[in-house]
């Protein structure tokens, strides 16, 4: 057993979801939310490195040591699998290893809005996931796929970097691919996937202009693709999508993603009342034909207005989710400020509802 082990072990035990290793100092966890200490001495340059060492597979040690970072996956038998990032700073080496459960939430555990599994009935188009690092795209994704393997024969095809959670054959036939062991990049991955007799593609991360525009052409060509960003609304992932391209293809790229693209799902996680626990606030759009002309005309700031009045198609808004979830007494006000990407439009809505912030409070006993 490697020695890192107990750490992991301790991780799953507290209920985190990342493990964090710093020379010079003790391992931390993120429970909640939040950095935790634990109570072990702090570990010199030295031990961190040898601790590291004895996980990191033999094709990415000279990386690791030539570069200064490594990304791969740790599996503990009986614990759980772990994305391992390495790398090297001023102190030091160090890591972060985000916990992957064996066993992961479905749909219906999640409580997933209707809207989203609506997109998992589609047979073709785009469907994205975004959010910041850490606010559980890959919980979200996963629950989708799942959803998906239980209720239909289709081949799924996933691209990740590295293999998160892995889906057995349910009713569908499932093909996991991992960048740098199986393939050398997510966009070969994807070209060679229109070969592979897919149904659906998941792909990791669109993180280049090659993959995102494989990825669109993907589902205008009949096939279902799930992908994701590191966005936080649903206009701002369509005005990057776009961005990425060169002016005289934006254009083009407008009409193709006003035909293809079918859903996109923000989302953030927001620290429940009390500090146990999180709870994912979820933005939706549904492309519907009104806003697919605001995407093919160059006008994605009017889709926020569009949301607003699109409840009915099952478009909900992050703002008016954070202030459902005050309400219902799941977060605290201030919580949901924090997370909100309009805090001014926050403040108002919770100001209209009658709910104090930490500010009102400390504005009356002055």
């Amino acid at each position: 057993m490697a020695e890192l082990d107990k750490f992991f072990k301790a991780l799953q035990k507290f209920g985190g979801s990342d493990l964090h290793l710093s020379s010079g100092g003790p391992p931390q966890i993120r429970l909640h939310g939040e950095m935790a200490p634990l109570n072990v001495p702090p570990m010199p340059p030295e031990q961190v490195k040898t601790l590291l060492m004895e996980i990191i597979p033999e094709r990415y040690k000279e990386a690791y040591l030539s570069t200064g970072d490594a990304d791969f996956a740790y599996e503990v038998a009986g614990v759980a699998r772990f994305r391992c990032n390495v790398f090297r700073d001023r102190k030091g080496p160090g890591g972060v290893f985000r916990i992957i459960p064996n066993d992961f939430l479905t749909a219906e555990q999640l409580n997933l809005p209707p809207a989203i599994l609506n997109f998992c009935t589609l047979n073709k188009g785009l469907v994205l996931v975004t959010g910041p690092t850490g606010s559980g795209k890959s919980t979200t994704l996963t629950a989708m796929i799942d959803h998906i393997n239980r209720n239909r024969k289709d081949h799924i095809i996933t691209i990740e970097d590295p293999i998160e959670f892995v889906h057995d054959n349910k009713k569908c036939l499932v093909n996991q691919r991992e960048v740098h062991d199986h393939t050398q990049s997510f966009s070969r991955a994807l070209r060679a996937a229109l070969r592979e007799d897919p149904d659906i593609v998941l792909v990791g991360e669109m993180r280049d202009l090659e993959t995102t525009h494989i990825a669109i052409e993907t589902a205008e060509t009949g096939h279902l693709v799930f992908g994701t960003l590191h966005t936080t609304t649903a206009a701002s992932t369509i005005d990057r999508i776009i961005d990425q391209f060169p002016a005289d293809r934006q254009s083009q790229i407008r009409t193709m993603l006003a035909s293809s693209l079918k859903g996109v799902v923000s989302q953030t996680l927001c620290r429940k009342k009390g500090g146990k626990g999180r709870v994912a606030a979820m933005e939706i759009l549904v492309v519907t034909s009104a806003t697919a002309n605001h995407i093919r005309e160059a006008k994605t700031y009017q889709i926020p207005s569009a949301m607003q009045t699109g409840a009915k198609d099952g478009m909900q808004v992050l703002n008016d989710v954070l202030l459902k979830f005050v309400l219902d007494g799941a977060v605290e006000a201030d919580e949901a400020i924090f997370k909100s990407v309009d805090r001014a439009d926050m403040i108002r809505k919770l100001k209209v509802a009658g709910v104090q912030t930490a500010a009102d409070i400390e504005a009356e006993e002055k």
